[in-house]
């Protein structure tokens, strides 16, 4: 090499240098490293970040043994303002030459023998290709590790900052421990043990996994929506059970018209074979308002609001079956009621055709009339009876126009 030559190559493997140093000291910094430096690792992460640091030695180690060949360069050089011939052969060994001896870790295992490693040396060019090749691969596993880290902590910290905010809450409610939120929080430390400690256990094609900790924040938070709710039913008591009284003495009025409407079908009319209807519906809800108000009284508002809800479904279904008891024995009567109206009706369309005086109709009103005004009262022969008399007014009718 030329004397220009060997001031233009040191200058180039200087600036080169500075930029290796940069990018080792910015990689020895980055966010990743520091945390996988001081991280307990474990599984699949403490196995990768083990290879990652064996390179990481290396690369260190092979950059040292660089820059000890570039110092003797420049120094070299700066000893010959004028060099020599030898000394020109001697800087250009160093610049081009394989003058790099590569730490004994990254000898291929078939340029090994027996008795030990082998001396291997690569050119400074050499050397940067096999740091960069180093390089490459601690800087993928660090950005792997960051990056799931990334994608897993925040929403790990929010649930767990989630799951004490319940906790708190629950506390609050009755003091006691709640089952389900002691579930949530063993498993919120077993997924924050494994987040922590091996997060590249939960990276699937690339993407971190959080499928576990989304079901828990799920439920967490559903949790947490219900325990809210029961600190309103707390809070709103008062209002609440003035609700549940009124829904109960709806269903003791229901069922109290239910029994009267089946006791005056049942002396009305004739067979109705009607079911006779619920008793005690409403004495067993007032049972349970008597159970609320002790649960409230002990203050175990977890438990009553579980009470609460199955009480406001038994008030439903109650009224329900109330209400359908009331229908079936109403129904008998407003069809008694029904036929009556429809018989009056149709004794007044005999009048308004000139009919009023027909012996077969007069005969046919008349048991259509003791049918439906004796009690108990036969609506199967009432309706025949109804039925025969609207028949024969049209057949009068029919007559009467015939004749006209």
């Amino acid at each position: 090499m030329s004397r220009e030559g060997v001031d233009h190559a040191l200058r180039g493997l200087r600036e080169e240098r500075d930029r290796i140093a940069a990018s080792l000291l910015d990689l020895d910094g980055h966010h990743g490293s520091r945390l996988l430096k001081g991280a307990r690792l474990t599984g699949e992460t403490w196995r990768r970040w083990d290879a990652a640091q064996e390179r990481l030695a290396m690369l260190w180690r092979l950059f040292d043994a660089y820059q000890r060949v570039l110092d003797a360069a420049v120094e070299l050089r700066e000893r010959s303002p004028r060099p020599t011939a030898a000394a020109l052969t001697e800087l250009s060994g160093l610049l081009s030459g394989p003058s790099v001896e590569v730490p004994d870790g990254e000898i291929p295992l078939e340029a090994r023998t027996l008795l030990g490693p082998q001396e291997q040396r690569v050119t400074l060019d050499g050397a940067v290709a096999l740091m960069s090749e180093a390089y490459e691969f601690v800087a993928g596993e660090v950005a792997a590790a960051d990056a799931a880290w990334t994608a897993l902590l925040v929403p790990l910290e929010e649930a767990e900052e989630g799951w004490r905010e319940t906790a708190r809450l629950a506390h609050s409610l009755d003091g006691t421990r709640h089952p389900e939120l002691d579930r949530l929080g063993r498993e919120l430390t077993a997924l924050g043990r494994l987040i922590r400690t091996d997060p590249l256990s939960l990276v699937r094609d690339g993407q971190a996994d959080t499928v576990r900790l989304d079901r828990v924040r799920a439920t967490l938070a559903g949790l947490r929506v219900e325990l809210a709710g029961v600190a309103r039913l707390r809070d709103d008591y008062a209002g609440l059970l003035e609700q549940l009284v009124a829904s109960v003495e709806r269903v003791e009025e229901t069922e109290r018209r239910a029994r009267e409407t089946y006791e005056a079908a049942v002396a009305k009319i004739e067979s109705p074979l009607l079911p006779e209807p619920c008793r005690g519906l409403g004495t067993g809800l007032r049972d349970r308002l008597a159970a609320l108000e002790r649960l409230r009284e002990a203050e175990r508002w977890v438990e009553m609001a579980g009470q609460v809800a199955e009480l406001e479904r038994a008030a439903e279904d109650a009224a329900e079956r109330a209400m359908g008891d009331l229908r079936l024995s109403a129904g008998l009567l407003e069809r008694r009621g029904e036929l009556r109206g429809r018989l009056e009706a149709y004794r007044a369309k005999a009048a308004r055709i000139g009919m009023a005086e027909d012996e077969t109709l007069t005969r046919l009103y008349g048991q259509a009339r003791d049918l439906l005004w004796t009690a108990p009262c036969d609506l199967r022969a009432a309706t025949v009876a109804v039925a025969e008399y609207q028949r024969a007014i049209r057949a009068s009718e029919s007559e009467t126009g015939t004749r006209r």
